[in-house]
């Protein structure tokens, strides 16, 4: 099943994309000097992670439990 399809999977990935963006912008931040189209994307995801880090990495420790234990 696709990862667009299962709710649970889309979360991950989309948390999984939010750290990874996040952290390309802290080691080459200029890949994310376009804040318009496809990569602009990319900068607004940078820009979560940045801004709501603490409610991503809660986010983050909710879905690993919830991947171990269920």
């Amino acid at each position: 099943m696709s990862a667009l399809f299962d709710f649970r999977s889309f979360v991950c990935v989309l948390l999984l994309t939010i750290c990874t963006c996040t952290y390309i912008k802290l080691k080459a931040p200029s890949l994310f000097s376009q804040r318009t189209g496809f990569r602009g994307v990319f900068w607004k995801f940078a820009r979560v992670g940045e801004r709501l880090s603490l409610w991503v990495s809660l986010a983050l420790i909710g879905m690993a439990v919830s991947i171990v234990f269920f």
